[in-house]
């Protein structure tokens, strides 16, 4: 069974880094789409970054793009993101996703698995 465990959300200022953290366990993911999404009450969940677990190749949402950086740690089977210049309208729920059969690294449904969130919240 996939489990994902997201870590390292909090309470920042405008303009600081923070750094979010996910841990995959339950089988192999060389052959794995890793992303992350996040959400605010009301609103739909929506693409943040994603990975590909072999090969590396990296997505993100034009939103982020030059802020935050998405890494994975293969020996450890984490995947980071890295929020740097972190602005109030980040505040939301992190979510960890892993999908094999992913097509648009953008649309949530093509992902199977998710953690539980982490909250990320950002003042001005």
């Amino acid at each position: 069974q996939v489990q994902l465990v997201e870590s390292g959300g909090g309470l920042v200022q405008a303009g600081d880094s923070l750094r979010v953290s996910c841990a995959a366990s339950g089988r192999t993911f060389s052959s794995y789409v890793m992303g992350w999404f996040r959400q605010v009450p009301g609103k739909e969940r929506e693409f943040v970054a994603a990975i590909r677990w072999s090969g590396g190749s990296t997505y993100y949402a034009d939103s982020v793009k030059g802020r935050f950086t998405i890494s994975r740690d293969m020996a450890k089977n984490t995947v980071s993101l890295q929020m740097n210049s972190l602005k109030p309208e980040d505040t939301a729920v992190y979510y960890c996703a892993a999908g094999a059969w992913v097509r648009e690294v953008a649309r949530r449904y093509d992902y199977a698995y998710w953690g539980q969130g982490t909250q990320v919240t950002v003042s001005s």
